[in-house]
């Protein structure tokens, strides 16, 4: 059965997501499966300390929750909550609301943008295979508003066998790694046209 998306809209659950060790973490336990905090510590470049203090409020927003203890149990395990989130602004959103919105959408497109740069200036040290099917594109599309949200489903539902929360290692083929996908769809705003610069510009 298809999971469907929450959409977020408390504004303390936003703010508490809107952090840059935050989104580390969440990404680690979402790619990799259950951790302790000195595990995803190392990840995102903080204290174990802190990264408890992380992990306590991402699970007390329902980002996150304990799981199934290894070995001796001693050490307290976290996984990622097995349920998506989305963010959209509405045109009825609060100021608080939208606010918390924006520095989330800011703070993922962030982390986002990160990720792409390192793997970019990895990508020459990538096996020929890999680097023939990375892809870093953009294209112009010509939809209305129920066609543009038809492809954000289809491409969704493309992804999902895929999705690393999901896919062990043991199911995905040898040789599998962690990859990534970054989809953005969303109507242009028309650029402002700043004119032409006047024929001295500069001119000395």
């Amino acid at each position: 059965m298809t999971q469907e998306r929450e959409s977020l809209s408390d504004p303390k659950a936003m703010r508490a997501l809107a952090h840059p060790a935050r989104l580390a973490i969440l990404s680690r336990l979402g790619m990799g499966g259950s951790a302790t905090a000195t595990e995803v510590a190392e990840v995102a470049g903080i204290t174990p300390s802190a990264a408890s203090y992380h992990l306590r409020m991402l699970a007390k927003y329902g980002f996150v929750e304990d799981a199934q203890p290894r070995g001796d149990g001693r050490e307290r395990l976290w996984r990622a909550v097995d349920r998506p989130f989305s963010v959209g602004v509405r045109p009825d959103d609060q100021p608080e609301v939208r606010e918390a919105k924006g520095l989330l959408i800011q703070a993922v497109r962030r982390a986002a943008n990160e990720e792409g740069e390192r793997a970019l200036a990895g990508i020459d040290q990538l096996p020929k295979e890999w680097r023939d099917a990375t892809r870093f594109s953009r294209t112009s599309l010509r939809v209305d508003a129920a066609e543009l949200a038809w492809l954000n489903t289809e491409i969704e539902k493309l992804l999902r066998p895929y999705v690393a929360q999901h896919r062990s290692a043991e199911d995905a083929p040898s040789g599998a790694r962690i990859a990534e996908a970054q989809v953005n769809l969303f109507p242009q705003v028309p650029r402002p046209v700043p004119g032409l610069p006047t024929e001295d510009h500069d001119a000395r």
